[in-house]
């Protein structure tokens, strides 16, 4: 579902159109640059109306759930897209969900100035987790399969609100003009909360005050005239050390980033890479000096579909003995560094999912799998340099490829 969101730019009012996945706002207009920041929880969106007396409106909140679902079970690892809305607030009458509308219409972001009463959360975001998870168990046939493992990764949520419109002939649809069939009566709801409210923050270098670079759904700015990065976090930007890889060729390189995790599985003994080899059963044999190198996990820092996304994961992890040094990122001197679209956090989610698709001797593995608490005991963006050839993007020294339009692609995720 490709959600388009309407929000007048801070600095000279402009109408911009953003995607609801966009963190950083361009103005087509003024070419100012700024983060937008939750003042807490998720983001908040109504769809448009035209009702003349907005102070009769009262707004139905709706849960947005949108991201990958991963599950370990006996039977394997599964995993699926979900993108779904449902009614959070229980009121009868109301639809089950929004439908397409979200997608055919702009949403107007919620603020201050948006006048009526909202009606409370009545509904747990956890409880629209579960229901998708047993869609997605339902749909891929593993209701008879023990599963050991559920992840969400990549997700956004958001609340959508339906705009009512309470008249003295009932209760209507704001938005189709429609009546329905719930009561207006003791309807409550409270006006807009501050700590809504969504902030902004020039894209500004900390460090020197010049532009920061970076694209609308990107996690991690660069600053070119100082030669830093920036991550982009919930009270504003922290330093973000990189480093990337020598490639071998000459050719020009994108350069995809990837969260290398260190991590101790204790429980299932994996605390050096010949551990992890041994216990996940892989085809080589293992060399002593990996006996004293710490596990390391590669997960792709940016949005993939899920099948490629741990393809992708697995060969760069069991790969990584090929990979060449590591040096700090010199921003100035590499040229297409492909944004950072999946965090950190995101990524730690992904470490047992990884390791349960790379494992050979997958269900002895598995049934493991819910007492296995990784330990994290180091990270780092490293960006990997990927030669174009025609349609795939190849990272020579392990031999990975993703073709470009899956690229593409996971930018829609």
């Amino acid at each position: 579902m490709n959600i388009r969101v309407e929000q007048p730019c801070p600095q000279c009012g402009g109408a911009v159109t953003l995607s609801a996945a966009d963190r950083l706002l361009t103005c087509p207009y003024c070419k100012v640059k700024n983060f937008l920041l939750t003042g807490g929880g998720p983001f908040r969106y109504s769809l448009p109306n035209r009702a003349k007396d907005q102070a009769r409106l009262v707004y139905a909140p709706y849960l947005r759930f949108k991201g990958n679902i991963f599950s370990v079970a006996a039977s394997g690892v599964s995993h699926r897209i979900v993108d779904t809305t449902q009614d959070g607030c229980g009121l009868p009458g109301l639809p089950a969900s929004l439908g397409l509308r979200p997608q055919t219409m702009s949403l107007v972001r919620v603020s201050s100035e948006t006048k009526g009463r909202f009606l409370p959360l009545a509904i747990e975001a956890k409880k629209v987790f579960e229901k998708a998870t047993k869609l997605h168990n339902l749909i891929d046939g593993n209701n008879d399969s023990i599963v050991y493992h559920h992840a969400f990764i990549g997700e956004i949520i958001s609340f959508i609100y339906l705009p009512l419109l309470i008249r003295e002939d009932g209760l209507f649809d704001a938005v189709l003009g429609q009546p329905l069939t719930a009561s207006s009566q003791a309807l409550g709801g409270v006006p807009f909360q501050s700590h809504w409210q969504m902030k902004f923050l020039a894209a500004l270098c900390p460090r020197c005050g010049g532009n920061l670079d970076g694209e609308g759904d990107c996690l991690v700015t660069t600053c070119t005239n100082c030669d830093t990065a920036w991550q982009i976090a919930a009270h504003g930007l922290e330093r973000m050390l990189c480093r990337t890889i020598l490639s071998n060729k000459d050719e020009a390189a994108l350069h995809l980033p990837f969260w290398k995790i260190a991590v101790r599985l204790s429980t299932l003994d994996i605390r050096t890479f010949a551990d992890f080899i041994e216990r996940t059963n892989q085809p080589m044999v293992v060399r002593p000096e990996w006996r004293n190198q710490a596990m390391q996990f590669w997960i792709p820092a940016f949005k993939l579909r899920p099948e490629i996304f741990l393809r992708t994961g697995k060969q760069i992890t069991v790969s990584q003995r090929q990979l060449g040094t590591e040096r700090d990122l010199k921003i100035k001197a590499v040229a297409n560094l492909y944004p950072v679209t999946l965090p950190l956090n995101e990524a730690r989610q992904a470490i047992k999912v990884m390791l349960a698709f790379s494992a050979a001797n997958g269900p002895a593995l598995y049934s493991k799998l819910p007492s296995a608490e990784p330990e994290t005991i180091a990270t780092s963006l490293i960006y990997l340099p990927f030669q174009d050839q025609h349609h795939d993007w190849v990272q020579s020294q392990t031999g990975v490829a993703i073709n470009k339009s899956i690229l593409h692609f996971g930018r829609t995720l």
